[in-house]
């Protein structure tokens, strides 16, 4: 595919501009594979992710069906980033497409199933493992990356969009703004005012760089114990435990430490939004917007939010 092909294909808005990175797309070298248990549904599954062409950018296939990791397929869910697409669903695929996205893993296939359902299951999710996003690292850095080349064997220029205007998304006391800049920037903010441990927070990094799995990759998903037995009415976090979140106590503080920073809990918001914001990747471009991203307490829905607003979509 030639760079103008490759632009043609993907239609700028009035926010948005793509620009050639300089870059050619990526994807693994060969495939990795693992299992786990999951978070939600405290079932097993295993997820193997293989090299895929490039322009075809980053999709799950499920139960014979493929559903691109695009914001065109994200449905609200509680507690994690849910794709959906004719009935079948993938869960808390957040870690996974954080890390893809951090190490520029451009196109890939990522194959799931579920070890402990009936193969006719609609829905199914995407391991834990300890809470963060290292074991996710740690296997692409173990396989490597090549440069992906498309069915005609070609290369693919990387593309970036780039914020042209401010924007930002609200809802009550939380907050995202995206404004322009010349890189990528996150500012994240949390406030647990009930939580003295918590507390509140603020976190900024570039995770275009080697601070993401330095800073960012081994935080772990954190919850206030307070609300464990209800997240469990709810039937979720079956699959919760202390060896795969941290978890903070309004009146006893931290009751698995120690933390791996003072500030992980704002960290993981962090990898998070890199995960959510992955979806508005397209054709095996970048999918986070060359822009200062600033976040207030917020989360999944939140983030999904911004990228539908960002793809024009509207909320």
């Amino acid at each position: 595919m030639s760079l103008s092909a490759a632009f043609n294909s993907l239609k700028s808005s009035n926010l948005i501009s793509w620009k050639a990175t300089g870059k050619l797309q990526q994807t693994l070298a060969g495939c990795i594979e693992l299992a786990g248990k999951t978070l939600h549904t405290g079932k097993v599954s295993k997820v193997k992710v293989c090299p895929g062409f490039a322009g075809e950018g980053r999709c799950f296939e499920f139960q014979s069906k493929t559903i691109p990791a695009s914001i065109d397929f994200a449905r609200d869910s509680p507690l994690c980033t849910t794709l959906c697409k004719d009935g079948y669903k993938i869960r808390t695929v957040e870690h996974l497409l954080s890390a893809l996205e951090a190490k520029g893993i451009d196109n890939c296939i990522i194959q799931i199933q579920s070890l402990d359902s009936e193969d006719s299951e609609l829905e199914v999710e995407v391991p834990i493992f300890d809470g963060s996003a290292s074991a996710w690292i740690e296997a692409i850095e173990q396989v490597g990356r090549k440069e992906a080349l498309d069915r005609c064997g070609n290369n693919v220029e990387k593309l970036a969009p780039y914020l042209n205007e401010p924007l930002h998304v609200l809802r009550n006391d939380s907050f995202i703004v995206g404004l322009p800049s010349s890189e990528v920037r996150i500012t994240c903010g949390i406030d647990f005012p009930k939580v003295p441990a918590i507390g509140c927070q603020w976190f900024s990094s570039s995770f275009l760089d080697d601070s993401y799995e330095k800073h960012i990759a081994c935080s772990r998903t954190f919850c206030v114990y307070e609300e464990v037995e209800h997240m469990r009415v709810a039937g979720l976090i079956k699959g919760g435990s202390l060896d795969n979140a941290i978890v903070c106590s309004a009146t006893k503080g931290w009751l698995n430490p120690p933390l791996r920073f003072h500030d992980e809990p704002c960290r993981h918001k962090v990898l998070d939004l890199i995960g959510d914001f992955s979806l508005f990747a397209r054709h095996g471009s970048q999918g986070f917007p060359v822009a200062h991203v600033v976040s207030f307490k917020g989360g999944h829905s939140l983030n999904a939010d911004f990228v539908r607003r960002l793809s024009g979509i509207s909320v």
